[in-house]
């Protein structure tokens, strides 16, 4: 007799969490998913995986996993930090033999290029504690993934596909859509997590440019922007004083009127604007070394 698909035998997620008493922390972001359906959602919001690769982080109890694998990807490759999950996944790994690599990792340390062959797929509900640093260390290495389809809290998700001028536009939202194309897919009701958070969430599809929006050093623009947002509400020409010395001949070299604020420059100028900044900076880097 044919065998049965495994997502109709398997047992609810609710009494794989009871007997394995996984209680979520709340430090370490845990919210888990058990909307089937909203998990089926995302899954289709990351588009055709057929015979992809795809890396989850944090898949907790396996949820959204349990999505994945009933898609017709190759393999899913989850990582996941906490060992009281590893036991449930594994039952999970049993049932779809060969297609989930479970690893108890941080994921904000592991090799990627590792573990993943280029054009891998990442879906996840990230850890609300790292979601914003995990992403950061993916835009660097953008040229492994074919897209990212995430899960953030709202507020995280409106900064990166903010547009100049709004309160949400930040250091977060410049980066993200110099190197991506930022989408906001859907919002998600905390009444689909246990526990339920006290924000709302929304699910965002990152896609990697092919070349960056506008030409700059990654460590320049970074510092640049960190400038400028560290003092928002002032005008660069005060701002960017705790950059170089001159912020006014820095600001004119790149175009921008010294009265404008962070918040009100879009990508190509922070990228102008760091391209302005690097002699300057190796100027000050050479004239600091030991002679």
């Amino acid at each position: 007799m044919p065998q049965a698909e495994p997502s109709l035998t398997l047992p609810p997620l609710r009494e794989v969490i009871r007997r394995h008493g996984l209680t979520a922390f709340k430090g370490l972001g845990q919210h888990y998913l058990l909307d089937g359906n909203l998990a089926a959602r995302i899954v289709r919001a990351a588009g055709d995986l057929a015979g992809r690769t795809v890396l989850e982080v944090g898949p907790g109890p396996g949820g959204l996993t349990r999505a994945l694998l009933a898609a017709p990807i190759a393999r899913a490759v989850a990582v996941e930090r906490d060992a009281r999950f590893l036991p449930a996944l594994a039952e999970l790994a049993a049932a779809y033999p060969g297609r989930l690599q479970v690893i108890e990792a941080d994921a904000l340390t592991i090799d990627e290029a590792a573990l993943l062959p280029h054009g891998a797929v990442v879906v996840a509900n990230l850890p609300y504690n790292i979601a914003t640093a995990l992403l950061l260390k993916w835009l660097d290495r953008l040229d492994l993934f074919e897209r990212l389809v995430l899960m953030f809290q709202r507020e995280v998700a409106e900064r990166l596909v903010a547009l100049p001028g709004g309160k949400a536009h930040g250091r977060l939202s410049v980066q993200v859509n110099w190197l991506t194309q930022a989408r906001l897919l859907f919002d998600v009701a905390p009444t689909a997590f246990v526990p339920p958070p006290k924000v709302r969430s929304s699910v965002v599809e990152l896609l990697p440019r092919e070349a960056p929006l506008a030409p700059a050093d990654r460590k320049d623009l970074r510092a640049v922007l960190a400038a400028a947002f560290g003092q928002r509400r002032k005008m660069l020409r005060v701002a960017l004083r705790q950059l170089v010395a001159e912020p006014e001949a820095l600001l004119a070299a790149a175009g921008i009127a010294p009265t404008a604020r962070a918040e009100s420059l879009d990508v190509q100028s922070f990228c102008r604007l760091a391209l302005a900044y690097a002699p300057l900076r190796k100027a000050l880097t050479n004239s600091s070394r030991p002679g």
